[in-house]
């Protein structure tokens, strides 16, 4: 079966984004140039899953930026023809995670990076998030579009490590236990 992982940055209250989806206070959080790992989580990864909100936040940023295949869960999109810049790069699909995770590893996948609020509350229900790498931005938003909340059992963590860079963010490593 394909793996699932997690890459993402929450604010210190625990938010992805503000409440109209807009990550604005991310990107322009200085961090001068350091290096958080990124190119090595994603140099292992096979292809990148993602939920509606998070498509349309990137497709808002400029240049398509992932350089590794996309499949967006969203049934509102599923229906809808790819845009000719991203064609062979996006699919779109309404399919379950279970269903998407069979597919890819009929497809010869092996890793997955699961991103957007959502489709990560929905792949953790499902017990199909092998770990996660949270990074802190040091903002208290008040108000947003968390990044965990509404289920009602317990997910077991196990924390591997902690990193503290200059700028303030601190990037924490978990295991998820099944």
């Amino acid at each position: 079966m394909v793996s699932g992982h997690v890459f993402i940055a929450t604010s210190l209250d625990g938010y992805i984004a503000r409440e109209n989806g807009d990550i604005d206070w991310l990107l322009r959080h200085d961090q001068a140039g350091e290096d958080h790992g990124y190119d090595d989580f994603i140099s292992d990864i096979d292809v990148i899953i993602m939920g509606r909100g998070t498509y349309e936040a990137v497709r808002g940023m400029g240049d398509w930026f992932y350089t590794r295949p996309v499949l967006v869960l969203s049934s509102e999109l599923a229906p809808r023809a790819i845009s000719p810049e991203l064609s062979g790069r996006v699919r779109f699909t309404d399919r379950s995670p279970e269903e998407v995770m069979a597919m890819l590893h009929s497809e010869g996948a092996k890793r997955a990076y699961v991103n957007g609020g959502a489709v990560i509350r929905s792949f953790l229900k499902r017990d199909l998030i092998s770990d996660m790498v949270i990074t802190t931005i040091p903002i208290l938003l008040g108000a947003g579009l968390p990044l965990f909340g509404g289920d009602p059992r317990d997910v077991a963590l196990k924390h591997l490590r902690s990193q503290a860079f200059p700028s303030g963010l601190v990037q924490s490593y978990y295991e998820v236990i099944r």
